[in-house]
């Protein structure tokens, strides 16, 4: 494991032994909170999207951190969804969606890794599956994809909202799927690759264009990974969006 990894694991370990629910959802689901990304959680967010909600991680996070949010997370395989629902029972503040958000609306194959939150839309790459422990594909499983505007409607965007994606390599077309709702997020929190971890991914200098041209800046990098050479693998990249005001954190 490299430092910047360790370090990171470190931090989250002290977060979540501070954080009663953190506490308890390692204890009883055994799912460590996100966190690490409690930097760009700021506690005036209204609405949170959560697209690669896995077993609920981030939505840990925007529980402890963004209290007053309402989310809407996405999570298409089954496992890691009842785990998401077994965490979140009774909380009329976040509903979870069973589904892939894509550019197009249908069914779609999804390779599930050993480690199912390295599972993708896109096939494994062999320097990911040396690079990483558990990311060797184990099945495959049909699941059902639609863009954003299927399950949410554009007043249930509340300002200020944030939309944060970690769909492991398919975050353009995840993006292109939420086009249409763009123009409603204040910020933009997606996981990005220097490097292709996943067969035809976008890679971090493409997603920076496109929502760029979409009028969203690049306004930070968190919890970058680097591989034993010291070169940088990926990392999760804050936009803000430049029609709206920059919220304090």
């Amino acid at each position: 494991m490299n430092l910047s990894l360790f370090y990171t694991r470190l931090d989250k370990l002290a977060q979540v032994l501070q954080s009663k629910g953190f506490l308890r959802a390692l204890a009883r689901n055994r799912v460590l909170a996100g966190a690490e990304h409690r930097q760009i959680l700021g506690s005036e967010l209204a609405t949170v999207i959560d697209i690669g909600a896995n077993r609920g991680q981030f939505t840990l996070a925007v529980k402890e951190y963004a209290p007053k949010a309402r989310v809407g997370a996405f999570e298409p395989l089954p496992g890691p969804g009842a785990i998401f629902r077994q965490i979140f029972d009774g909380d009329p503040m976040v509903r979870l969606h069973s589904v892939a958000i894509g550019a197009n609306t249908g069914e779609a194959i999804i390779h599930v890794t050993e480690a199912d939150d390295s599972s993708s839309l896109l096939p494994v790459s062999p320097f990911q599956e040396k690079l990483f422990r558990g990311c060797r594909t184990v099945e495959t499983l049909t699941v059902q994809v639609g863009r954003l505007a299927d399950f949410v409607k554009a007043e249930e965007v509340v300002p200020p909202a944030l939309l944060k994606l970690d769909v492991q390599g398919f975050e353009l077309e995840a993006l292109k799927g939420c086009e249409n709702l763009l123009n409603r997020f204040a910020q933009v929190y997606v996981e990005c690759s220097f490097v292709e971890l996943y067969t035809g991914q976008a890679l971090a200098d493409e997603v920076i264009a496109w929502l760029r041209k979409r009028g969203f800046r690049l306004a930070g990098a968190y919890n970058m990974s680097y591989d034993r050479s010291g070169s940088a693998v990926q990392g999760d990249f804050l936009f803000f969006n430049g029609g709206y005001e920059i919220i304090d954190k």
